[in-house]
């Protein structure tokens, strides 16, 4: 996996959530999120009891026990899974400590100012979005398997390079 400004954790709980939310009915095991989403069991099992703490799962004990979403996917927002498991840190305060910032100092508003964006985005984006896209996705892969249309032969096949 490449950079990311999340933690593993929250990717994880995305992902699982994802898988959660692309299953209608019937509980998932840890071990059916964990291959689906592509997670280790053991991790798993700590996001997913985040997740119960948050209200946002519910799990089942017994033989056709799992894990269900506790709400509709349309009222979780990927804010709410993020802040499940590891919160979106804001910048109150100086974080070097300099007593003279009374409020915040130019750069770390800014990048408040970023976090905050970031937010909103992920509060105005629902469970349900993430979902349907990813069903959405599938086809596009689909579709990317279909060949590429020729190319354009290079300039220089037409003696472009010769008039120079």
């Amino acid at each position: 996996m490449g950079p990311t400004m999340f933690s593993q954790t929250a990717e994880y709980a995305l992902r699982a959530m994802t898988c959660l939310g692309s299953r209608t009915g019937a509980p998932s095991t840890t071990e059916a999120i964990a291959q689906q989403a592509r997670i280790p069991a053991g991790y798993l099992a700590k996001v997913m009891r985040d997740l119960v703490v948050a209200h946002l799962v519910t799990s089942q004990r017994g033989p056709n026990g799992g894990f269900l979403l506790a709400l509709p996917a349309e009222r979780i927002s990927v804010l709410d899974i993020v802040n499940a498991v590891d919160p979106v840190q804001r910048i109150r305060t100086c974080p070097a400590g300099n007593p003279q910032h009374l409020g915040l100092c130019s750069l770390h508003a800014r990048l408040d100012e970023a976090m905050a964006i970031i937010e909103a985005a992920l509060r105005a984006t629902t469970l349900a979005q993430v979902v349907a896209e990813q069903r959405d996705e599938r086809v596009c892969e689909r579709l990317r398997k279909v060949p590429p249309p020729p190319t354009v032969p290079p300039a220089s096949a037409f003696g472009a390079s010769d008039a120079a």
